[in-house]
C-alpha cells in the first residue's frame, strides 16, 4: 500500500507520496527505497524527485535524497503552528526551567499527536518524540489530553478503532481508556505511564479555548521512571497551560 494511502493518480499526489515516504528518524534515502515505499514505477520516482530538487523541496546527493530546506521555510509559514509556537514558546522554557525536564507541545491531527515543540536538557529522558513527528492518541499523556476534549466523532474513531500496545503498560481496552479520558475531563491533566516507552512517564494539560471545552493544543512534563514524579508537577503544568491559553484568546482578540 503506498504511503500513508497518499492518492498518486496525480502529479501533486505524486510528490506528496515521495515527501511523505521520508519518516522522522530518516536523513537520506535511495532512490530504491522511494521506489518501495511509494510502489510507484522508478522512472515516475526518479522524474518527480528531480522536480522536487528543482524547486528546493528535495536534495539529491550520491547515495540518494534527503529533504531539502524550501520545506523547512514553508513549515515556517503555516499560519496556525506557527503563531502557536511564537506564543508557546516562551511558557515552555518558564515550564523547563521549573521541571528541569522534557517538555512536549503538541497538537490534534486525526487521531495522532504532532509534536510541534520539544524542550529538553543534558539529563532529558530518552523518547521516541521528535519535533515535527507523530504518534498515537492513545498511549501518550499529550493525546489523552486532546481526545478526551476531541470532538464526539474523533473519540469514537480512537475508541473503536484496535488500539495497538507499544508496550506491556500500553491500554489497549477501550472501556479503560474511556475512564481515563473521563478523569482527564475531571482533573483537568492527563498521565501516561510506560505506555508509549518502558521507563518513561509524562503528565500533561490541554490548552483551551474560552469554551472551557475545546483543546487547541496541550503541553506535558516528562521524566524517566524511578526520578520524575508526574504527580509533583501538576500546579505549574496547570498554571503554564491556563496562562498560554490566555495569551493566545488575547492574542486572537477575543
Amino acid at each position: 500500500m503506498p504511503v500513508a494511502d497518499e492518492v498518486t493518480d496525480t502529479a501533486v499526489g505524486k510528490a506528496v507520496a515521495i515527501l511523505r515516504a521520508f519518516r522522522v528518524d530518516d536523513r537520506l534515502l535511495p532512490l530504491a527505497e522511494l521506489v518501495r515505499r511509494t510502489e510507484l514505477p522508478k522512472g515516475t520516482v526518479h522524474r518527480v524527485a528531480a522536480e522536487l530538487v528543482r524547486h528546493r523541496l528535495l536534495d539529491k546527493t550520491e547515495h540518494g535524497y534527503r529533504l531539502a530546506g524550501g520545506l523547512f521555510e514553508l513549515g515556517m509559514r503555516a499560519a496556525t503552528e506557527r503563531t502557536l509556537l511564537e506564543v508557546a514558546m516562551p511558557f515552555l522554557q518558564d515550564l523547563y526551567e521549573r521541571t528541569h525536564e522534557t517538555v512536549h507541545l503538541g497538537l490534534q491531527e486525526g487521531t495522532e499527536v504532532v509534536y510541534v515543540a520539544k524542550i529538553g536538557g543534558h539529563r532529558q529522558a530518552r523518547s521516541p518524540s521528535r519535533t515535527g513527528g507523530r504518534m498515537p492518541m492513545h498511549c501518550t499523556a499529550i493525546g489523552k489530553a486532546l481526545l478526551a476534549h476531541a470532538s464526539p466523532d474523533v473519540r469514537r474513531s480512537v475508541l473503536t478503532a484496535p488500539l495497538v500496545r507499544r508496550t506491556p503498560h500500553t491500554v489497549v481496552a477501550p472501556g479503560l481508556l474511556e475512564q481515563q479520558l473521563d478523569r482527564v475531563l475531571e482533573a483537568g491533566v492527563a498521565f501516561e505511564r510506560e505506555e508509549s516507552t518502558p521507563g518513561l512517564l509524562c503528565v500533561a494539560a490541554p490548552i483551551l479555548e474560552e469554551d472551557g471545552r475545546t483543546a487547541i493544543a496541550a503541553i506535558s512534563v516528562t521524566g524517566p521512571v524511578g526520578r520524575f514524579r508526574p504527580e509533583a508537577h501538576i500546579s505549574e503544568l496547570r498554571a503554564a497551560a491556563a496562562a498560554l491559553g490566555n495569551t493566545l484568546a488575547r492574542r486572537h482578540g477575543r
